[in-house]
């Protein structure tokens, strides 16, 4: 009979160890925290706003051909030799030199590779950045609210009509928007982590998005007031290095503060009223929420919100008091601010039975549906201020060869800058010199006698202007606006006038020259 030993102690502990050293190496790896989510799940939240936002970007994308005002001076800039480019620069719109430049090297790029076309090249980075702040946007409200919330703020962005609207616009605005939402994304970060990266990031990030448009410095205070005590002193010293690279251009585009003479007042639309009135709602309802359990950040969701939403807008109106400034599409990226509200308030109310889900599902979906006529309406040519290419071809079919032209007032010029065949054969009576010879936006103009003789040598002229009179006393109503309309009204006709969008074309004759 065969005895079995007993195992001694000593074989009973070497045996536990192993099993105990086996069963640690087959433990799952922790679960990461909420706020810092694994690769596979961060893309099911980021791509459905991303891919939203370049649907709708690239949706009627070229607005049937049109071209408004400010688009055509991009258009004109990117086109200009590099030299009268940057001497251009430090006489007007040095604000958006950094732009400029881009765009130049974007459509050398594209011309390399054959004849692309113009509308696209010039609104396509704007797409593809709006595409990107929806992405961005998505990852501080899931790191802040959770993947529901990140998820919806970044759909929420991509359907609001401003985002819709600048992503299809061939200036910087949208492009700046991006760079803010990810530098607040990389703030959010560095406030909860301490490391140096985040950090550097984030001041390289918001120190482009100034130098594309000044006023993205706006967005510090924003982040200022929801930054912890803990990271007060790396933020303050990421601010420092932004206002110190900022600077030089400030000071630049504040001696080219002419330029904004146009703004006669400055106040909120009835639109961004009603879009930060929707903010504070949504505020309203989430002034208990907190950052998901184990998030590990310093902010909160609903400061680095309203932030965003409010102070920029608040900061520009007050500056506003002194000398006119704000226009809505400055502060673009306060739009963000109100998407993370929108998406944490609408995760909030998604919480618990269903039914209560199914109401919000069916809410959103009305919102949505009720919004696709404006979204189709911005992507018409009537949905811009006016339309370059429309008066350009007014101003062919109205000259014939030999015809004068006039623009009224100077600025208008640019209308037909991007088309040098609508003005071929017509002679610009009042240029001195061309935009990009003179090294101006519109060029210069010769002296009010020059003027006058030049205009009594035709016997037709056509004349490009607003389409209405300007205020009497006016810039737009005095010197060499004035002389043109006296001249006009003593010595000419009016034979026939078009009427395209945001202009009045007309052709003027010597009685019986019609």
């Amino acid at each position: 009979m065969v005895q079995v030993r007993e195992p001694t102690i000593t074989a009973v502990t070497a045996v536990t160890a192993t099993a105990a050293v086996e069963t640690t190496h087959r433990r799952p790896p922790p679960r990461l925290p909420p706020g810092r989510p694994r690769s596979a799940r961060r893309w099911t939240v980021v791509l459905p706003g991303a891919l939203l936002s370049l649907a709708l970007g690239l949706w009627g994308v070229r607005r049937g051909g049109s071209l408004w005002r400010d688009e055509a001076v991009t258009y004109d800039m990117a086109h200009r030799g590099l030299g009268s480019l940057w001497g251009t620069l430090g006489t007007a719109d040095a604000v958006h030199g950094l732009y400029y430049m881009a765009m130049k090297a974007l459509f050398a790029l594209c011309s390399a590779f054959g004849d692309p076309d113009p509308l696209l090249v010039l609104r396509l980075p704007s797409v593809l950045a709006m595409a990107a702040a929806a992405a961005g946007v998505a990852l501080v409200g899931h790191r802040l609210g959770g993947p529901r919330a990140g998820l919806l703020a970044g759909v929420a962005l991509a359907l609001l009509p401003s985002a819709q609207r600048y992503a299809q616009e061939g200036r910087s605005y949208a492009l700046v928007c991006a760079l803010v939402v990810w530098a607040t994304y990389a703030w959010v970060r560095a406030a909860g982590s301490g490391r140096r990266g985040p950090w550097v990031a984030y001041t390289a990030l918001m120190l482009t998005a100034c130098l594309l448009h000044e006023f993205a410095i706006l967005a510090l205070p924003a982040h200022g007031l929801a930054v912890a005590r803990t990271a007060r002193r790396p933020w303050i010293l990421a601010a420092s290095v932004v206002v110190a690279g900022t600077a030089p251009l400030a000071f630049v585009s504040q001696g080219q503060s002419a330029q904004v003479s146009w703004l006669e007042g400055s106040s909120l639309t009835a639109g961004g009223a009603g879009l930060i009135a929707l903010g504070i709602v949504c505020a309203g309802a989430l002034a208990r929420v907190r950052p998901p359990a184990g998030d590990g950040t310093d902010v909160r969701l609903l400061t680095v919100s309203v932030g965003l939403l409010v102070l920029p807008t608040l900061l520009l109106l007050l500056a506003s008091v002194v000398k006119p400034l704000y226009v809505d599409r400055y502060v673009l990226y306060g739009n963000a601010g109100l998407a993370l509200l929108v998406g944490a308030a609408l995760d909030r109310a998604a919480r618990g039975t269903r039914p209560r889900v199914v109401a919000v599902a069916v809410t959103a979906a009305a919102v949505v549906l009720a919004l696709l006529p404006a979204s189709a309406a911005l992507r018409t040519p009537q949905s811009r201020i006016d339309d370059a290419a429309a008066i350009a071809r007014a101003v062919r079919e109205a000259g014939a060869s030999g015809d004068g032209l006039l623009y009224a007032p100077l600025r208008r010029r640019a209308w037909t800058l991007p088309y040098a065949g609508a003005t071929a054969g017509l002679g610009d009576l009042a240029l001195a010199r061309g935009p990009a010879a003179s090294r101006t936006l519109y060029g210069t103009e010769v002296s009010v006698g020059v003027l006058r003789a030049r205009m009594l040598e035709r016997t037709r002229i056509v004349v490009a202007g607003d389409p209405n009179d300007p205020p009497e006393g006016s810039a737009d109503a005095t010197g060499h606006e004035a002389v043109k309309r006296e001249v006009l009204d003593a010595a000419f006709e009016v034979c026939r006038t078009w009427h395209p969008r945001g202009a009045r074309v007309t052709l003027y004759a010597r009685p019986g020259h019609c």
